[in-house]
This record gives structure tokens, C-alpha cells and sequence, in this order.
């Protein structure tokens, strides 16, 4: 069995689960995933630690529950971009970079959930590890679908360019506070996407 579905089984939702979830994600989100020890969670929460066993055997399971979640619903959210942004793949492409900019320009803004588990959990084998990449490969496919849309001649590469150019304007964004990385990143996703197309 996948170390992810062992470490997240289905588990329906519930008030007292949301709500761990949500108040699990803040915390990691702001201080770091093994910065936060069980006894915050809970004092934040308001929960007993029995709550939060019976809903999640280890912060394990929760940490890998809590970014399939957010997976889930930042990849709703760039569909749904990519869809309003029309079929033109220049367009879509756009949207990508324009969503980051928004990003970065929000109080929210933190950095990237999904890279500070990867770096917080380098092992490629830890359930963690495998939940944050697995966001990163499919933000990644949808990316290659645009380039295959331009007709790319290796929408492949083009992706994982892009992707690079992501994550770096991400990095970027939070190192300094600006929102300039998703404007430079942009310009040169669009050439490459251009460059690759001809």
C-alpha cells in the first residue's frame, strides 16, 4: 500500500476534523511543520489529545492529510483559473502567473506549504515528502497540457522549465516581500512557451 493512502485513510469529515485541519494548516503554515509540537495544536485547537488521536493515529497522518486537502483545493482553484482564462494557451499560461502575483501581493502570503514540507522532510520515501510532491507533479501535468496545447515540441521540458520558474519566483517572493518574481517569472514562461512553439 502507497505510504500515502497508509498514512491518510478516507476518513469522513466532520466539525471537530475540519477544524483541526484548519486550525493544523495555520499553525504549519506560519511556523514550520516540526516546529509545532502536538501541545500547541491541541492548546490552539481546543481539542483533548484524545480528539485529535481519534481522527488522526500521528501528526503524521495529520501533516500528510493537511496538504492533500490544501492539494485539492489549490488544484480546484487553477482549474478553475485555467478555465476562465479561455483555450488560448498563452492565456492559461498567464493565469498561472497572474494567480502567483495575487498571491504574492496578499497578507497571507507565507511562502509555499509544499516546499517547506519537501525541505522539512527530504527523504523522498517519507509520506510527507510523497503528499508535497505529488501537488508539485500535478501542478506540473497541468502545465505540460498547456504546452502540448501550443505545440510545444517537448512539452515535457517546457513544463518542468515553467515549473522551475514557479517555484523560483516563489522562493523569490518570499525572501524579499515583493510581488516582482511572478512579473519576471511570467515574461519568461510566455518566451519560452514561444520559443518552444516555433
Amino acid at each position: 500500500m502507497p505510504a500515502n493512502e497508509r498514512l491518510s485513510p478516507a476518513v469522513p469529515s466532520s466539525p471537530k476534523r475540519d477544524h483541526l485541519m484548519a486550525t493544523a494548516f495555520r499553525l504549519f503554515y506560519r511556523d514550520g511543520y516540526r516546529a509545532v509540537g502536538i501541545d500547541t495544536l491541541l492548546a490552539e485547537a481546543g481539542v483533548a489529545k484524545m480528539t485529535l488521536y481519534n481522527h488522526f493515529p500521528s501528526k503524521e497522518d495529520l501533516i500528510v492529510a493537511v496538504l492533500n486537502e490544501r492539494s485539492t483545493a489549490l488544484q480546484q482553484a487553477l482549474d478553475t483559473a485555467l478555465s476562465e482564462a479561455g483555450r488560448t494557451p498563452s492565456r492559461q499560461l498567464l493565469a498561472v502567473f497572474d494567480g502567483l502575483k495575487q498571491w504574492f501581493e496578499s497578507d497571507e502570503f507565507k511562502g509555499c506549504a509544499f516546499i517547506r514540507a519537501l525541505s522539512e522532510y527530504p527523504d523522498p520515501d517519507h509520506p510527507i515528502h510523497q503528499a508535497a510532491w505529488a501537488y508539485k507533479r500535478a501542478t506540473n501535468e497541468r502545465i505540460r497540457t498547456i504546452a502540448k496545447n501550443a505545440a510545444a515540441k517537448n512539452p515535457a521540458a517546457v513544463a518542468d522549465t515553467i515549473s522551475l520558474l514557479v517555484d523560483g519566483a516563489i522562493v523569490a517572493a518570499h525572501a524579499t516581500g515583493s510581488a516582482e518574481p511572478a512579473t519576471q517569472a511570467r515574461a519568461a514562461a510566455i518566451s519560452l512557451l514561444k520559443l518552444a512553439s516555433e
